[in-house]
């Protein structure tokens, strides 16, 4: 999952950002509102963290801006103030959740995960496809009922073809999906993840089926009750 951090402070920015890479999520950085709007016209992300007090375009301005476009993608919001009203004018103005500084990194992963799964109308931490099952909270992969051993890449490739199993995802939308800002992206980079992940999952009932010049699909084949 690709994420946008929107915050000045470059130390916080950098601790922020280390954190989240460990878990796995891609995670570019812009320090300012001009920054976040540019990044965010050019690349789909699954989430913004924003913090208000920025310089120049302030991230509130950013948030309306974007809410303005008819952009929906969920933002998450930071603050060193913890004012009811900052809170209320931060949500009212497209914010969908809200966290002070200083914050536990536990946290702020749960909000992450909440966000995601709400992005995505999952109601429950477990999305299956099959015998595949991902769990959001770990985010780990099990495949008939075992552990699936996957690496970083391969999950965030296998994590946003099993949350759309059943339509297509073009294969821009997954390289946008895991590699961020700085990082060379070789063309043929998807099409070796997804092969290795079909090595892993064959026998299963799941597959990853091409649709030449269009992209990906992950879909059941046998869900077993036969």
């Amino acid at each position: 999952m690709r994420i946008l951090l929107v915050e000045d402070n470059r130390k916080l920015s950098q601790w922020l950002s280390r954190l989240l890479a460990d878990r796995t999520y891609t995670v570019d950085q812009a320090f300012d509102g001009e920054e976040a709007d540019a990044a965010i016209l050019l690349h789909p992300y699954a989430l913004v963290i924003l913090d208000l007090g920025l310089p120049g375009m302030s991230g509130l301005q950013f948030l309306k801006q974007l809410r303005a476009r008819g952009d929906r993608t969920p933002v998450l919001i930071l603050t060193a103030s913890d004012k009811l009203s900052d809170r209320v004018v931060g949500l009212d103005s497209g914010g969908d959740d809200y966290l002070a500084k200083p914050f536990e990194a536990e946290e702020l992963e749960a909000r992450i995960r909440a966000q995601l799964r709400r992005a995505h109308g999952q109601a429950t931490t477990t999305i299956r496809a099959g015998s595949l099952a991902f769990d959001t909270n770990t985010r780990t992969f099990s495949l008939l009922d075992k552990p699936l051993n996957l690496t970083p890449r391969e999950r965030a490739v296998l994590e946003v073809l099993t949350i759309r199993a059943g339509s297509v995802v073009p294969k821009d939308t997954l390289a946008s999906a895991i590699f961020g800002f700085n990082e060379d992206t070789e063309p043929s980079a998807i099409e070796i993840y997804v092969h290795r992940i079909r090595k892993k999952i064959t026998g299963s009932g799941v597959e990853i089926s091409t649709l030449r010049g269009i992209g990906y699909m992950l879909r059941v084949i046998d869900d077993g009750s036969h």
